[in-house]
């Protein structure tokens, strides 16, 4: 399976209310609960009024489009992952998945997906 390392560093953040998103911007991941508003962007276009944000992301982007009854694909990568002690946090698409690594984790998970067989582009 083929992952794609995005170039972008990520931030995810916990909003108030979603006034500052420009979401004309490409690249963004935002929920709504009855608790929160959370947005996973590029660290560059991080809105100004933040509650709480975690900086320093990378994300793998599982390449191709995922069926619905595809089983385990997250599963077999983020437990590649534990095993190598990194933890991560995931974003699921219509499409696709999203794996975000803390950047100074990234090389040791390149390296743990690498040799169980994922090819890692940029």
């Amino acid at each position: 399976m083929q992952l794609q390392l995005l170039p972008q560093t990520f931030a995810v953040c916990q909003l108030q209310d979603t006034s500052q998103i420009n979401w004309q911007l490409p690249l963004y991941f935002f929920s709504k609960t009855a608790d929160e508003l959370s947005l996973v962007c590029p660290e560059a276009d991080l809105p100004a009024a933040v509650l709480q944000c975690e900086r320093g992301w990378r994300a793998l982007k599982i390449c191709g489009t995922l069926d619905f009854g595809l089983v385990g694909i997250l599963a077999k990568i983020s437990g590649l992952l534990a095993e190598a002690g990194i933890s991560i946090f995931a974003v699921s698409t219509y499409n696709t998945d999203y794996i975000l690594i803390k950047a100074a984790h990234l090389d040791k998970a390149v390296t743990a997906l690498s040799i169980n067989g994922y090819q890692i582009t940029a």
